[in-house]
């Protein structure tokens, strides 16, 4: 079966940095598009980025482009999400999937 486990999450300071972390096993992570989802409080599930399977594509929303960046390393089953000036808007639960299953999510929380 699939697992994720995303890391990472902390108390951030406003325009503070973070970095995100998911483990992967399960499948086949070399040949898997991965995305970076997050919940945040009172608006639902806000896609983040995604990343192809070699790690040459990569979009992102129009608020996490330019201050997010998604990366991968198939030699490790690990995905990675580096987040800088962030802001309140950016607290919520950070989830990493393969598009079929979902890791248990990670918090992070920005605030003075």
């Amino acid at each position: 079966q699939d697992q994720l486990v995303e890391s990472g999450g902390d108390l951030v300071q406003p325009g503070g940095t973070a970095r995100l972390s998911c483990r992967c096993s399960g499948f086949t992570f070399s040949m898997a598009w991965m995305h970076w989802v997050r919940q945040v409080p009172g608006k639902g599930f806000e896609w983040v980025a995604v990343i192809s399977p070699d790690g040459s594509t990569k979009y992102y929303s129009d608020s996490s482009k330019g201050r997010f960046a998604i990366s991968r390393d198939n030699a490790e089953n690990t995905i990675n999400l580096e987040m800088r000036n962030l802001g309140s808007v950016d607290t919520g639960v950070y989830y990493c999937t393969n598009e079929d299953y979902w890791g248990q999510g990670t918090q992070v929380t920005v605030s003075s």
